[in-house]
């Protein structure tokens, strides 16, 4: 794996004084780690820049505000760093960092002591997790995460990725990344890791490849060379992001992202309502002001790059905000962990201090597509 340059170090910052007494501040208590490549990618001069609030930390970070882990992953842990949420669906947890801390991370409670990270969070008994995949033959695709996988030694993340393929039951493999931001040079200097997504990524079983661009700026020329190797490997690639305060949080950027990664081959997935994550105050977008964002980035686009959903990772599943008008706002389970939920259409009245699901107080109606369906017919 190609040797990466990281900036842990406040003092290493092209910044003032001043400034880095504000970010050591709130180093001590969310980590700071980002790339030599990202670094370079950050205009160091401006305060405001969307890529230095993305990787630097900043005061607001110590706003009281939010929990550890709002979307309960606690409750859906099967075992140490495996998850099973969805009935088709299983993550496991095997990176124990990433390439980059993300200020905005949802699961910075791995991070915040980065060397007493609890013993239940990553996945370090394999077989335990690879035996209940194999006794779980309604599980069709798992999701390597962390941490970022990318970040393991290809030869470790070989081993992972085999083991699965012999699983006839595992249909998908899919890899949650922001090495083709933070550090495409993972991909590109790694000749073993193409190798790997090409022997594995097979006509009936592909590899996705889900990104993390936040902003358009994120994609630099070896991001491009890093993308054109993996989709020539055979990678499936989308892109996921949530909606960042101060970083994405207008229609221009939002659509100019939108459209840049459809243009290279990255249609986009998910757009995330940012979670109330500890520490994330000054990232988070009101429901009914991301869902107006969002719909206007999507005006004069292709259908390629509009295809993202905008969800909220719940405790009980995705929930897709579908629309408002100037009473309600109506959503739906995209997924859902409880059966019973899939599909439900849900109706609130509007609430434009809202932030989660869980501020739409006023349930004015509430009822599932199957049921409404049936009464129709």
């Amino acid at each position: 794996m190609a040797r990466i340059e990281w900036i842990t170090d406040v003092e290493k910052l092209p910044l003032s004084e001043e400034e880095k007494a504000k970010i050591r501040k709130v180093s001590e208590f969310f980590p700071m780690k980002l790339t030599s490549h990202y670094a370079k990618l950050i205009d160091w001069d401006n305060s405001d820049d969307p890529l230095r609030k993305i990787a630097v930390p900043f005061e607001e970070e110590l706003q009281e505000w939010g929990y550890l882990d709002p979307s309960n992953e606690k409750k859906y842990t099967v075992a140490p760093g495996l998850q099973h949420k969805y009935r088709d669906t299983a993550l496991f947890l095997i990176a124990p960092t990433c390439l980059g801390f993300c200020r905005f991370c949802f699961r910075k409670r791995l991070f915040i002591k980065e060397k007493n990270i609890s013993g239940n969070e990553i996945l370090l008994d394999l077989e335990q997790a690879f035996e209940y995949i194999e006794n779980h033959k309604e599980v069709n695709n798992v999701l390597l995460t962390g941490g970022d996988p990318l970040v393991l030694p290809t030869e470790k993340l070989r081993k992972v990725i085999e083991r699965l393929r012999s699983i006839s039951h595992v249909n998908i493999i899919r890899i949650g990344t922001k090495s083709l931001a933070y550090y495409p040079q993972r991909v590109t200097q790694d000749p073993s890791l193409v190798e790997m997504i090409r022997e594995f990524s097979l006509p009936d079983k592909r590899i996705y490849i889900m990104n993390d661009f936040n902003h358009p700026r994120e994609i630099s020329d070896e991001t491009l060379k890093a993308v054109d190797m993996l989709l020539k490997a055979g990678a499936v690639l989308t892109n996921q992001t949530p909606l960042l305060r101060g970083v994405n949080d207008n229609p221009n950027t939002l659509r100019e992202l939108f459209e840049r990664l459809s243009f290279i081959g990255i249609p986009p997935y998910y757009v995330f309502i940012n979670r109330p994550v500890k520490g994330n105050k000054a990232f988070a977008v009101p429901v009914e002001e991301a869902l107006t964002i969002f719909e206007n980035a999507k005006i004069g686009i292709s259908g390629l790059a509009e295809r993202a959903k905008l969800v909220m990772s719940h405790a009980t599943g995705k929930i897709e905000v579908v629309g408002m008008d100037e009473e309600n706002i109506y959503f739906k389970y995209h997924r859902a962990a409880d059966p019973e939920n899939e599909g439900k259409f849900m109706v609130f009245k509007r609430n434009p201090e809202a932030y989660w699901f869980d501020d739409y107080t006023e349930k004015v109606a509430e009822f599932s597509f199957k049921d409404n369906l049936a009464k129709v017919s």
